[in-house]
């Protein structure tokens, strides 16, 4: 009985052999070249020959700096502007910079040229909570992490719905972490540096500078005793970037932002990656030649394959009118950036490459709240919007808009608003255009002035593309149900 198990089993072990090794199987002969997409591989025999090992690994680098460049774009956007404000600007934690008017939104990614901003990075790393007071008033913003996630929605579409608010903003980890105060809604912040962003909503100038004179933000440490707030503008005559530098210039902030905040466990993977490409926490960012290659060209081509992305979306249902060429500018589902089954990785790098920011109130469903966002790239035969030719619009009559409308111009390089010598990037109900006969409105797109539209005008410049947006603030029914329809860019010729 045993001999005969014995059998057997030298039997199987023969079976599997033959099976694994496959020594039947043609051979590769020595010297044999694979042509791959990054160039021809030798082989030798089977496997790749060792001259050519280092090429693998390149390409390697290659490609998990490409797709790392893609993953990092809100946070380097946010990384970036709060290094613009803390090191330009000379604001620090919990200081609010105030965006307002064409010259000082120039810099932002698709600034809203009609509504002044209000932005404060706070660091509680370093000073531990810290309190925000909102008075009444007609106000739109939040609580965001520096990966653009929505941690809290504060104005007229938070709790207090305008109403006066405090609240307690306090960090993942260390110093105030577990603090709580009663009478203040607590927020329990996702990272170490936080950004909150607000929007004066009400068009009277007077309102809108009451309403910035009583917001309060300090650290939770001084709450016997606040300091005065300081509300700075942007130096005028100094160059700075609000959005994701180019380069190695990208990596160096992507590195900076690492060391402070914690790793999330949805992005163990990438940071295996960036560890391969001379990026860890914990480590100075000293790349190798090797590395530094693989960083630019991984910045330099990553960027265009977020261009294409961005530009030319290629999502299911992201035409608002399925006969239309405008888009939903926003195609994520939530603040998470996720699904139950995936991460929103395309939606997220489309939208964060050519704006900052999200909050659920900019993808509204509730008629005459928050927002809505549509995006034109392209005139209405599908070819990219040139700046030298000449464009018009018709908004029918009655935009589905509780409180205004506005549509905006930005160069398609810089993703901010267009820079002319109009010094305008926007028409909107808010300003003086002409109304046809019915209500209608028609704006036009050139680099000079059509006669007699020049209510109705935004300069573009040559030799620059660009895109519009479509803002609705509080959509109406309308708009959800498609009945109201918006003409596409047209090219006049």
């Amino acid at each position: 009985m045993m001999k005969k198990n014995v059998l057997i089993v030298t039997g199987l072990v023969a079976l599997f052999v033959t099976g694994c090794g496959t020594p039947n199987a043609p051979q590769q002969p020595e010297g044999n070249v694979v042509q791959t997409p990054f160039g021809p591989i030798t082989m030798d025999g089977d496997v790749v020959a060792k001259s050519d090992i280092d090429k693998i690994y390149s390409e390697l680098a290659f490609q998990q700096a490409c797709q790392t460049y893609m993953w990092a774009i809100p946070l380097v956007s946010f990384a970036q502007w709060e290094y613009a404000q803390f090191n330009v600007m000379g604001a620090k934690s919990g200081d609010i910079v105030l965006y307002t008017g064409y010259e000082n939104l120039i810099k932002i990614l698709t600034a809203n040229a009609t509504t002044p901003y209000l932005v404060s990075f706070i660091d509680m790393a370093k000073d531990g909570a810290f309190i925000v007071e909102l008075p009444a008033g007609s106000v739109a913003g939040g609580v965001t992490d520096m990966w653009q996630q929505e941690t809290a929605v504060m104005g007229e579409m938070g709790a207090a719905k305008g109403q006066p608010a405090k609240y307690l903003l306090t960090p993942p980890e260390g110093k105030d972490a577990d603090v709580k105060l009663p009478g203040y809604t607590p927020v329990k912040c996702h990272m170490n540096n936080t950004f909150l962003g607000l929007r004066i909503l009400d068009p009277d100038p007077a309102k809108a500078k009451e309403i910035i004179a009583q917001i309060k933000i300090y650290p939770y440490s001084t709450r016997t005793k606040p300091a005065q707030n300081k509300v700075l503008t942007p130096p005028a005559g100094k160059d700075y970037l609000l959005g994701q530098p180019k380069g190695m210039n990208y990596w160096v902030r992507l590195h900076a932002i690492i060391q402070e905040e914690p790793v999330q466990e949805r992005n163990m993977f990438y940071m295996a990656m960036l560890r391969n490409l001379g990026i860890e926490k914990g480590k100075p960012f000293n790349p190798t030649e090797t590395q530094k290659k693989a960083l630019l060209d991984g910045a330099k081509y990553g960027e265009l394959m977020t261009q294409a992305v961005t530009f030319d979306k290629r999502f299911a249902d992201i035409k608002h009118w399925s006969d239309r060429g405008w888009e939903y500018v926003i195609t994520m589902d939530n603040a998470a950036q996720r699904t139950g089954t995936y991460e929103e990785l395309m939606q997220r790098t489309a939208y964060f490459y050519e704006a900052v920011t999200f909050s659920a109130a900019m993808i509204s469903k509730t008629p005459g709240e928050g927002q809505a966002y549509l995006g034109s790239y392209t005139d209405n035969s599908g070819a990219w919007l040139d700046g030298a030719k000449s464009y018009t619009l018709h908004i029918p009559a009655n935009p589905p808009a509780a409180h205004f409308w506005s549509v905006t111009v930005y160069d398609s390089e810089t993703r901010c608003l267009i820079v002319n010598d109009q010094k305008n990037a926007d028409q909107s109900s808010r300003k003086d255009v002409v109304k046809n006969a019915d209500g209608s409105v028609d704006l036009y797109f050139s680099p000079t002035t059509p006669a007699g539209k020049e209510k109705n005008w935004v300069q573009t410049v040559p030799g620059r593309h660009w895109f519009a947006y479509l803002r609705l603030y509080g959509p109406t029914e309308p708009y959800f149900d498609k009945s109201w329809k918006m003409d596409d860019v047209m090219e006049v010729k």
